[in-house]
């Protein structure tokens, strides 16, 4: 490897708005064993499902229906 690379000619990515950010998400148990199980079903990793499940629902513009009690 070099000690230093020049990056003067340097594109951006155009790609960088379809990148994906990893975070923690607390999820039940029930809810991650269901993915795991549609995930054996179809071939596709789990954590795949559930961001493709979630993008479904923000290219709907889905709302859950929420009551709060108290």
């Amino acid at each position: 490897m070099r000690k230093e690379y020049d990056f003067s000619q340097a594109q951006n990515n155009p790609y960088v708005k379809s990148l994906k950010r990893q975070i923690t998400i607390r999820i039940e148990i029930e809810t991650i064993d269901y993915f795991k199980k549609l995930s054996e079903d179809s071939g596709v990793p789990y954590q795949n499902l559930i961001n493709l499940y979630l993008r479904d629902c923000v290219i709907s513009h889905r709302k859950l229906s929420l009551k709060w009690t108290t």
